[in-house]
């Protein structure tokens, strides 16, 4: 049975077994499509409410692109889980021969970039999240502004969450290229996105 089609319980009793599957990647993906529900939640909380007519439209464009990045960050939560086995796998290759040593070693190289790309998509995926979490909280149903605050910090946590796991795999990788481009994505990331909660964190507790 996939992550995403699990109970509530079913999948965190899962989290708390035994197997490595599912961890810190799969549960960084189920935090950003948690953000993303939340935000979506706020926005609708504001359509239809007179007060906010004006960004109405507004609230109608950012709620179907939260909804969306939700739905991809599910897809994420098995993806991750799957993107170890793999690698798993790949060290379970034979190493007998030189022959085998050298296809052992480049499929390890192979599965651990996928293991690195997962999880920045789901940073990615995530940190899109920001300024619709910024609208809904700023312009939105103030009723709910709690509930967008707490939409941030799982943003933030998934965010966070995701890069630890790429920076764990690029570790392992030899590809220079690969490993400067994604260390410097890793770096801006985590840069702006501590100031970004501050930011939205210091103007709700000025209006609560």
């Amino acid at each position: 049975m996939k992550l995403i089609e699990q109970s509530v319980r079913g999948f965190v009793n899962k989290t708390s077994g035994n197997d490595p599957v599912p961890g810190g990647g799969s549960i960084s993906a189920l935090c950003g499509s948690i953000s993303a529900a939340l935000t979506h939640m706020v926005a609708h909380l504001t359509i239809g409410k007179k007060k906010y007519a004006d960004v109405e439209a507004q609230m109608k464009e950012l709620a179907d692109k939260a909804l969306q990045i939700q739905e991809d960050l599910l897809l994420d939560i098995d993806k991750d889980s799957d993107s170890y086995d793999i690698v798993f796998k790949a060290f379970k290759m034979p190493k007998d021969t030189d022959e085998e040593k050298a296809t052992r070693s480049a499929e390890i190289q192979r599965t651990t970039k996928i293991a690195a790309e997962v999880p920045m998509s789901v940073a990615e995926k995530t940190y899109r999240l920001i300024p619709l979490i910024e609208e809904v909280v700023m312009k939105g149903n103030q009723n709910a502004i709690t509930d967008g605050c707490v939409a941030m910090m799982c943003c933030r946590t998934a965010v966070l969450g995701a890069l630890l796991n790429v920076r764990i795999n690029l570790s392992s990788l030899k590809d220079e290229v690969f490993v400067t481009e994604y260390k410097a994505k890793a770096e801006r990331m985590e840069r702006e996105i501590d100031a970004i909660e501050r930011r939205i964190l210091d103007h709700v507790y000025t209006q609560i």
